[in-house]
This record gives structure tokens, sequence and C-alpha cells, in this order.
């Protein structure tokens, strides 16, 4: 599946940190029963790979990702547990050439009009803000969208469900990422049900641009 259908699956892509591998499983089943499908598991704990593995071999349409990439090594290892796109919180270089080698479907970060014409010089269509909203948030990407109309944005970072809106009317946001629909305490309780339900609000957003 290429990077434009993973972003188009739906508005908001979830963004997963693993704490308990005991929660990956059922998290992502009533994220993906919620209507978002395309998850991104984060690096940020030793989970990590496990959870990719255990959700793309356990969870029927779930796409799964991996978020806080920082290196190759990293892409490959996600990719051989079961990844589908990869996210970086900037980019480099060496993840650039990597990801082109490779044919991966990564989504580099970036908070300049620098690093977002860096990106358009290698022929990338679509970028992560991060951190969005410490960074201008949507008056930073309404901004840039007239000089910079080639690059299309999902941006993450501190959004939630009351801000999202405003980034998804947009025209160069193709998603946003974030945690919001993962509630603490329903996690902590195994409660899916409520996290099913938050997640089929986000994925009922209103996307006025999804071309």
């Amino acid at each position: 599946m290429k990077l434009r259908e993973i972003l188009h699956l739906a508005p908001v892509i979830p963004v997963v940190t693993i704490h308990d591998m005991a929660q990956a499983v059922p998290l992502a089943a009533a994220l993906v029963a919620g209507g978002l499908r395309a998850i991104e598991i984060t690096l940020r704990t030793a989970h990590g790979l496990a959870a990719i593995r255990a959700i793309d071999e356990q969870v029927p349409g779930a796409v799964v990702g991996v978020g806080t990439v920082l290196e190759p090594a990293q892409m490959t290892a996600a990719a051989a547990a079961g990844a589908k796109f990869f996210v970086a919180p900037g980019v480099t270089e060496k993840l650039l050439d990597a990801a082109a080698q490779d044919g991966l479907a990564l989504l580099p970060g970036v908070a300049t009009a620098s690093e977002a014409m860096r990106l358009i010089e290698r022929g990338y269509e679509f970028a992560k803000f991060f951190p969005a909203e410490s960074s201008g948030g949507s008056a930073f990407l309404s901004a840039i969208s007239s000089p910079l109309p080639q690059l299309r944005f999902c941006p993450t970072g501190g959004i939630t469900a009351e801000t999202a809106p405003l980034y998804l009317t947009l025209p160069n946001v193709v998603c946003v990422g974030g945690s919001w629909m993962i509630g603490r305490h329903a996690l902590a309780a195994g409660d899916w049900a409520t996290i099913t339900a938050a997640a089929a609000q986000a994925a009922a957003l209103e996307h006025r641009h999804d071309n």
C-alpha cells in the first residue's frame, strides 16, 4: 500500500505508545473497529517492534506503521516486523536515502519552510508537521500552503479533538496524528468500547480536502 493510500484511510492516524504488551492487540482492534485503520506504533518503549508484529498478525484490517524512526536500521527492523509506513520526527539524508533504496513509505517530519523545500527537492508529496502546536499550528500550515503547494502534511504533536477539525479544513492537510482518542482511564481499565467510540468520532471528522 502506498503512502498516499495510507494517509487517506481516515482523517486521523492514532499515535500509540505501548507500555504493556497485553494492551497492544486489543487496543489496535478497538481503533480499527472505530474506523481508524492506519495506526502508528512509536519506538518510545521497548515494546514497539513486538507490538507492530502482533498487530500486523492478529488485527484484521489494521495498517500498522512505526513512529519515532531516527535511523535506517529501525526502518529495516520495523519492516521485518510488518510495518507498512514509517514516521520520523525530523528528516536526515540517511533516512531519505534508505527509504528510497528500499522503497519504504516514509513520512518524514518538518517544522520549517527550508525542511519542507528539502523534501520537495527529493520528490516528496507528504510530510509530517511536528511538533505541530508548538511550531505554529494551523496558522503556519495555512501560511505555507501558497508558496509550497507541492507538499501536503500530517500535523502531529499536541493536537486534540477540539483542534483537529481546524487542521482538517486546510487544503494542504491530508490527515492529522494524535492520541486523544486513547483515554488513559479507558486504557488502564481495558475499556475497549469507550476507545472504539472515541475512534469512531475521530474517523467521522469532516475533511474538506480529500484529493
